[in-house]
C-alpha cells in the first residue's frame, strides 16, 4: 500500500501559553519546578489571572502537534488526531493546522463541546520550563477521534506519552497499535515528560510489552524508566522494548542506538533561554529524516541543530522560513 503520510500523530491538543517568570512565582503558587503538572480548569484560570501582566507567547500546540508541525515545515507529510472544542480557541487551532500543511480528520472526529485545552509554560531565567496543563476537552480524547481509514496510509504512528494519564486514551493507543501492526505502519513512542515516567510507568510498560519500532526519551526519563543511574545500563534495558532508541541529553548532545550501531550526536552550542518544545522539535526533525531517506546519523544531526535553535528563542516552534533554511544545510 502506498503511504500518504510520513507520520500520523495522536496526542493532546493544547493552546501553548509561554510566560517568563521568576522562581519566586513558582514558589508562591506551589508549582513544582521542572515538571508537567495536570491541573483543573479552576486552578488554571486562577494562575492565568495572576500572570496576566507577564510577557507571554501564545500559540496552538501540544507535544505531538509541535513535532508534526516541524516535520511538515521540513517538507514531510504530517497528520495529527486531536480533540478540541468548537470554541474560538479550537477554531484557531484547526485553522493553524491547515495553514501549516498538517492534515487532520474532519470536524466529526476533531471537535466537541467544552473548553479547548491549555498548557501554561512557565519559563524561569535558567531556561527551565515548568508546565501546568489543563486538558479540558482533551481528556475525552478516545478512539472515536481517530480516523483509522487515514492511519493505514501512514509510515509511522507517533504516540504522545502524555496520553498515558487517561484510561480511554490508553484504550485508543492499544487499538491504534493493533491496527497499525495489521497495516504495515511502524510505531514510534515518546515518553514526553519525566513526570509521566515517574507516575505512569506501568502504563508505558503495557504499551511496550510488544516492541515499538522507535522510542524517544531524554536521559532522566531513560534512567527513571530503567531504574538505573547509568546511561549504558539504561540503554541496555530500553533495547528490550524498542528496535531503535533515541536519547536526548541536553547540552551533551544525543544518543541513537539501533541493531547495527550506537551513534553519538554532537550538541550545537547555544545560549538557551527557553527549553520548551526542544524535544518535540528533535522528534519531528528525526522522524522527517528517517521517513525521507536520511541516515540515522544525518537525521540526528538535523534534529540536533533544529532543536538547538528552538531553545535559543521563546516558544516551542521555529518559523517556517527558519526551519527550511536549516534543512537547506543538509542537502
Amino acid at each position: 500500500m502506498e503511504k500518504k503520510y510520513d507520520v500520523f500523530g495522536i496526542g493532546n491538543a493544547l493552546l501553548d501559553c509561554v510566560y517568563m517568570v521568576e522562581d519566586k512565582f513558582l514558589e508562591e503558587n506551589n508549582i513544582e519546578k521542572g515538571l508537567m503538572t495536570l491541573v483543573d480548569e479552576e486552578k488554571q484560570k486562577s494562575i492565568i489571572d495572576k500572570i496576566k501582566s507577564y510577557d507571554s507567547f501564545i500559540q496552538s500546540g501540544g507535544s505531538v502537534t509541535n513535532s508534526v508541525y516541524t516535520l511538515s515545515q521540513l517538507g514531510g507529510s504530517g497528520y495529527v488526531s486531536v480533540l478540541v472544542s468548537d470554541d474560538s480557541f479550537g477554531k484557531t487551532y484547526l485553522r493553524d493546522l491547515k495553514n501549516s500543511n498538517v492534515a487532520t480528520a474532519g470536524l466529526s472526529f476533531t471537535t466537541g463541546k467544552g473548553m479547548t485545552g491549555t498548557c501554561l509554560v512557565l519559563t524561569t531565567p535558567d531556561a527551565e520550563r515548568t508546565m501546568n496543563t489543563c486538558l479540558s476537552i482533551s481528556s475525552n480524547f478516545s478512539i472515536k477521534n481517530i480516523n483509522l481509514d487515514d492511519l493505514k496510509y501512514a509510515k509511522y504512528l507517533y504516540i504522545e506519552g502524555y496520553l498515558v494519564t487517561s484510561e480511554i486514551a490508553m484504550s485508543a493507543i492499544k487499538e491504534c497499535i493493533q491496527f497499525a501492526n495489521m497495516n504495515d505502519v511502524k510505531i514510534a513512542l515518546t515518553f514526553s515528560d519525566l513526570s509521566m515516567v515517574k507516575y505512569f510507568k506501568d502504563n508505558f510498560k503495557s504499551i511496550l510489552k510488544n516492541k515499538v519500532d522507535l522510542l524517544f526519551c531524554n536521559e532522566d526519563e531513560a534512567k527513571t524508566f530503567s531504574g538505573s543511574n547509568s546511561v549504558p545500563e539504561s540503554v541496555d534495558y530500553l533495547k528490550n522494548f524498542t528496535n531503535d532508541l533515541v536519547i536526548t541529553q541536553g547540552n551533551k548532545g544525543s544518543l541513537i542506538v539501533n541493531k547495527e550501531e550506537e551513534i553519538s550526536i554532537k550538541p550545537c552550542r547555544v545560549d538557551a533561554i527557553d527549553t520548551v518544545g526542544a524535544g518535540d522539535a528533535f522528534a519531528g526533525s528525526y522522524l522527517y529524516g528517517i521517513t525521507n531517506g536520511y541516515t540515522p546519523k544525518k537525521s540526528g544531526d538535523l534534529a540536533s541543530l533544529l532543536s538547538s535553535k528552538v531553545v535559543s528563542k521563546i516558544g516551542p516552534r521555529l518559523e517556517k522560513e527558519e526551519i527550511r533554511s536549516i534543512k537547506n544545510l543538509f542537502k
